[in-house]
C-alpha cells in the first residue's frame, strides 16, 4: 500500500517554516467540472484556472462554454468543452474518456450539475422524485464511478459533490430538492469512506447564492422580503459563486489533504427558512 497514490501531505518544511505557495495550488492538475456553463460551474472552473489546473467543463449550451472556455485559456491553461445533458448516462463515459486522453489524467471531479422542482407536498408526485433522483443522484454517482479508476491513479484525487443546505434546514415546498440533495450528501460520505485513503470525497452545502436567476427572482420580492431574506442570513447576504468557487478550490488542493468525508456548509450561516406566502399551513 506504500507505494499506491494517497492524499497530498501539507506539513512543515523545516520547524514552524511552511510552503504555503502550494496550499491552494493545483499546478499539472486537470479537473472536470459539470454544469459549468455559467454561475457556479463556471466560477468553480475559472477559479481552478487561476490555480494552475487545466479544466475540462460540461453543461448544456455550447456557446455559455465557449465563454468560461476563454476565461480558463486567457489564464494560460488549456480547456475543453462537453456540451451535453449529464441525466444522458451513456453520454458521461466520453467526458472522462476524453478528459484523460485530450488532458492527459484526471486529479478532480466536480459533480456541480443538478437541480430540481419542488412543490408543496400534495402537489408532488413519484415522477418528481425520480426526476430530481436522476439528475442530483444518479448521474454524479454514474460519473463519479467511471472517473474513479483514473483517480486512483493519481496523488490528491478528489471529488466534489454540490449538495444543498436545504435539505438541513428542511424549508417548506422543497421536498424534491432536499430530499435529492440529502441523498447526494450522504452518499458522499459514504464514497469518502470506500475511497480512503486515496480518493477524498467531500460535498459543499451552498445556501443562497445570488446566480443570473437567483438575482432575478429576489429583484422580483417586495422590498420587505429582500429585508427579511438578508436577515435570516447572518452574514447579511446572499452568496455569490465565488464564495462557492473558494470552497471548491481548498477542497480540490492540497491544503485540505486531511478533509474527507466534509460536508462544508458555505451558506452565510443561514438561520431559518422564510414561509412563502403562497405555501400557507394546511
Amino acid at each position: 500500500m506504500d507505494s499506491l497514490p494517497t492524499g497530498e501531505v501539507v506539513q512543515a518544511d523545516g520547524g514552524d517554516a511552511y510552503d504555503t505557495s502550494r496550499w491552494f495550488s493545483l499546478k499539472g492538475k486537470v479537473a472536470l467540472v459539470t454544469g459549468a456553463g455559467r454561475g457556479i460551474g463556471a466560477a468553480i472552473a475559472v477559479a481552478f484556472a487561476d490555480a494552475g489546473a487545466d479544466v475540462a467543463i460540461a453543461a448544456r449550451t455550447k456557446d455559455q462554454l465557449e465563454q468560461v472556455a476563454a476565461r480558463i485559456e486567457a489564464r494560460g491553461r488549456r480547456a475543453l468543452i462537453f456540451p451535453g445533458d449529464v441525466n444522458q448516462l451513456d453520454w458521461l463515459p466520453t467526458l472522462v474518456e476524453r478528459t484523460v486522453a485530450e488532458l492527459g489524467h484526471l486529479d478532480v471531479l466536480v459533480n456541480n450539475a443538478g437541480g430540481s422542482a419542488s412543490y408543496p407536498i400534495l402537489d408532488t408526485r413519484v415522477e418528481h422524485l425520480v426526476s430530481g433522483l436522476h439528475f442530483n443522484v444518479l448521474a454524479p454517482f454514474e460519473l463519479s464511478r467511471l472517473a474513479i479508476p483514473h483517480l486512483l491513479q493519481r496523488q490528491g484525487a478528489s471529488i466534489i459533490n454540490i449538495s444543498s443546505n436545504v435539505w438541513v434546514n428542511a424549508p417548506r415546498a422543497s421536498l424534491v430538492h432536499g430530499t435529492t440533495k440529502a441523498a447526494i450528501a450522504q452518499m458522499t460520505r459514504l464514497m469518502a469512506n470506500d475511497l480512503a485513503p486515496r480518493v477524498r470525497v467531500n460535498a459543499i452545502l451552498p445556501g443562497a447564492v445570488e446566480t443570473a436567476s437567483l438575482a432575478k427572482w429576489i429583484a422580483s420580492l417586495p422590498a420587505a422580503a429582500r429585508a427579511t431574506m438578508r436577515e435570516r442570513i447572518a452574514m447579511r447576504r446572499p452568496g455569490s459563486p465565488a464564495d462557492i468557487a473558494a470552497a471548491a478550490l481548498y477542497l480540490a488542493a492540497p491544503a485540505s489533504g486531511w478533509v474527507t468525508g466534509e460536508l462544508m456548509r458555505v451558506d452565510g450561516m443561514t438561520l431559518s427558512e422564510i414561509v412563502p406566502k403562497d405555501v400557507p399551513d394546511l
